[in-house]
């Protein structure tokens, strides 16, 4: 039987045969073999981000680590920026080699979700993203066809996009512009995109950002610009059966399920390759229309609270 901790690239790794968490079907040691037999495509798309992690603890609930902990490693490599959310200097980690990813491992970091910038760019996003969420319930062909409504809506603007798994039960949608755009301009072009594909078909996709509102609909959510993450592509995620986000091409959308990329799949479905960033086109400028569209679009999160606020007062008014 082999031992229970080894050392990797000079990280020793320990508790490996303990269950990942309750659901996984997995051990600690499969998502450090999955981590590492992936690292040459994942580190690349985590290169010089700001990483926030999703760890999960024995008996303890997932969580959320954006600041490194006291203990990280002097060779891991770190930055420090703003975080306009928490009002605070934040301490990311840069998981820019094999031997950082296999540390995270260690911690029981399951998903990896990198910022839209680099971190000496902190205000220039590489991508604009479209996340893709179908309804309580929906099933993934609704997605599908949503995810053809934006690829529309980009083809009129002169747009080309590549399209991922999230992980969970939705798409992503990711569009390289140029690195010159400023980041309100992306974030208004991604409001913008939203908003054309979901006239296109209004039965099936949706921009309402409050949840009640959806009324069953693809959720084409353009909120993932700014200081925001997006899980990367070959991050697994906290679900049962630990599926992976994996590239998918378009052509292949209507053939598969997210549940057809898993931690125990994915790295024969590779076999070395990176269709990610093989499929991924070069940096694209923005249509200035698209821009100047987006910019009469009200902010979905500033709009919905201001809404939210607006029904609160509509119901004590009734109520008293």
């Amino acid at each position: 039987m082999a031992a229970a901790d080894e050392v990797r690239d000079g990280v020793t790794l320990t508790n490996l045969d303990q269950p990942l968490f309750d659901g996984a079907e997995a051990s600690k040691r499969e998502l450090v073999d999955f981590l590492d037999a992936v690292h040459g495509q994942l580190v690349g798309q985590l290169r010089d981000r700001p990483l926030s992690v999703v760890r999960v603890l024995g008996g303890q609930a997932p969580f959320m680590q954006k600041n490194v902990p006291r203990y990280t490693p002097e060779w891991v490599s770190t930055v420090s920026l703003w975080a306009e959310t928490s009002r605070r200097e934040v301490s990311y980690a840069l998981c820019n080699d094999r031997r950082t990813l296999l540390w995270f491992a260690n911690q029981r970091a399951v998903e990896y979700h990198p910022a839209l910038v680099r971190a000496d760019a902190p205000s220039r996003p590489t991508h604009l993203v479209l996340d893709l969420d179908p309804p309580e319930g929906g099933r993934f062909p609704l997605v599908v066809r949503a995810a053809e409504l934006v690829r529309r809506a980009l083809a009129e603007v002169g747009l080309t996009g590549v399209v991922k798994t999230s992980g969970a039960k939705g798409l992503h949608i990711f569009v390289p512009v140029d690195p010159a755009t400023a980041m309100d301009d992306v974030a208004a072009a991604t409001r913008a995109l939203a908003a054309r594909a979901e006239r296109l078909d209004p039965a099936l996709a949706t921009t309402a950002f409050i949840r009640d509102d959806r009324g069953g609909r693809v959720f084409l959510d353009p909120t993932r610009v700014g200081g925001a993450t997006v899980v990367a592509a070959y991050s697994p995620r906290i679900r049962p059966g630990v599926p992976v986000s994996f590239p998918v091409d378009w052509a292949d959308l209507d053939s598969v399920t997210p549940a057809d990329f898993t931690l125990r799949t994915v790295p024969a479905l590779l076999d070395g390759a990176d269709p990610w960033v093989e499929r991924m086109p070069g940096p694209q400028r923005l249509d200035a229309d698209l821009v100047a569209e987006g910019h009469t679009i009200p902010i979905p999160r500033v709009q919905a609270m201001h809404e939210g606020r607006r029904r609160a007062r509509a119901r004590r008014d009734a109520a008293g």
